[in-house]
């Protein structure tokens, strides 16, 4: 935000857990209400953070049960409340996802490859872990022209070295 001569920037947002297929593969995230709160009164921030994160799954949890909403679901139910032991796998929940975008086991092995681990414990920023695995989807795909935008120190190199 700008305002006269000074910068100040947005309120910086945090999810409370944020569920991985693979370390590179968030698949969906919980937004954690204690009990004396609706078990759904989390679900508007888990969207926004579901939204930022590009993450299929979003979930509202007050400890007593789950609100999933299911951003793959073009018809039909997309949000349904579920129980401890209802609540869906990791590999569960990938299975619901490539089944959402109709991929070969082929696509599904290159858009789920491992990043790069070059020994340094580097973790990609929010936005570079989106911009990868959304290329890599894209490519995954069989699209051949892929234009990324990223301003300067965003971490471009790093992000192109993960798409290579």
């Amino acid at each position: 935000m700008v305002r006269g001569k000074t910068v100040k920037r947005g309120e910086a947002k945090k999810a409370d857990y944020i569920l991985y297929y693979k370390p590179n593969l968030p698949i969906a995230v919980v937004e954690a209400k204690d009990n004396n709160h609706a078990v759904g009164d989390g679900m508007q921030q888990a969207l926004e953070y579901a939204e930022i994160l590009d993450v299929p799954f979003a979930f509202s949890s007050n400890g007593d049960g789950f609100l999933e909403h299911d951003r793959t679901v073009t018809k039909g139910t997309v949000t349904r409340e579920l129980t401890l032991e209802q609540f869906p796998s990791p590999t569960e929940l990938w299975a619901r996802y490539r089944k959402s975008k109709g991929y070969t086991d082929e696509q599904a092995a290159v858009a789920s490859q491992d990043y790069y681990d070059y020994g340094t414990e580097k973790l990609p920023r929010y936005y570079q872990l989106v911009a990868v695995n959304r290329t890599v989807d894209a490519i995954a795909r069989g699209e051949n022209r892929i234009l990324l935008v990223m301003a300067t120190g965003t971490g471009k190199t790093y992000t192109a070295f993960q798409i290579i």
